[in-house]
């Protein structure tokens, strides 16, 4: 049995072919250039393989109610020349096969969900943020994604400022200083001038990053009340999770109980970005088995 993976990234899409028990058989990364190029260089790689179902992860925001004229599509992203992209469509005219559409931060909490039960660990709820080019996050319920209308967009929350980076506009070109528009990786170069990559581990934007990451767990906290939350993506590290783990605690002053923060708030269990592709898998494998 094969199923195939997409995960739609702004800047690439990963592609996999994995089996029934989530195992990478053959994967590629193809930049992400204009929706034609693109999606005719993804339908060539999967041609290679006899396909059994598949599942599609994409940046957004995309269409997800099934009755809507625009179902499958890539709506009003920011991406230049992607705006109602029909990406599913033309997927699924390619492949005859069950397929299942969802975000990229939805697969990846369903990746990282899954890994929970194959590690025992087995948690019912779990929420995925991914802070890189730009932030947002899923989040899982008893096997259920959180959303209704649409899936949601919390990166694109609000939150209170710190103190010391009030004169900082936020680079959202939406909201200006929404959750992405103050901690998004190219906050670095618009505050600095320099690359994130670049940045020491001692510089004080560290604290202010972790003073909004931290505003983001609580209001997931608050509102789902997860089990766990997972920090993915280029700008996480060791050192900032730490610093969010005691803002957290600072702003929510003992307000609720929660587990040890080291086991609340976690970097991914799959290593290698591979949540994404191992919950398209298991969401290919359940439609294919519903």
């Amino acid at each position: 049995m094969l199923i195939g993976s997409i995960e739609a990234g702004g800047t690439k899409f990963v592609c996999a072919v994995g089996n029934e028990n989530y195992q990478v058989q053959d994967q590629v990364s193809i930049p992400t250039t204009t929706p034609n190029e693109t999606i005719k260089a993804v339908i060539a790689y999967f041609k290679q393989f006899e396909l059994d179902a598949m599942g599609i992860a994409s940046f957004g925001p995309i269409e997800i109610r099934k009755n809507n004229p625009l179902y499958g599509y890539i709506t009003t992203t920011p991406k230049p020349n992607w705006h109602n992209t029909d990406l599913l469509g033309q997927i699924k005219a390619a492949f005859d096969v069950p397929t299942t559409w969802t975000t990229d931060v939805n697969g990846s909490a369903y990746g990282e969900y899954v890994m929970s039960t194959l590690s025992n660990e087995k948690i019912q709820s779990l929420v995925y943020y991914t802070v890189g080019t730009g932030v947002g996050a899923g989040a899982v319920m008893d096997d259920h994604f959180l959303g209704g209308i649409g899936h949601p967009e919390m990166g694109h929350t609000f939150v209170k400022r710190h103190p010391s980076d009030l004169d900082f506009k936020g680079i959202c070109p939406y909201h200006a200083d929404c959750l992405e528009g103050l901690v998004a990786g190219p906050t670095f170069e618009a505050r600095l001038g320099q690359k994130g990559e670049t940045v020491p581990l001692t510089d004080p934007v560290w604290d202010i990053l972790a003073y909004y990451l931290a505003q983001a767990v609580i209001q997931a906290t608050l509102i789902v009340r997860p089990a766990k939350i997972v920090f993915g993506g280029s700008v996480i590290n060791n050192m900032l999770l730490d610093k969010v783990r005691q803002s957290v605690t600072e702003q929510l002053n003992g307000y609720v109980e929660l587990p040890p923060l080291d086991q609340y708030i976690t970097r991914p269990a799959i290593a290698n970005n591979g949540s994404a592709t191992l919950g398209n898998f298991a969401l290919g494998l359940k439609e294919l088995q519903s």
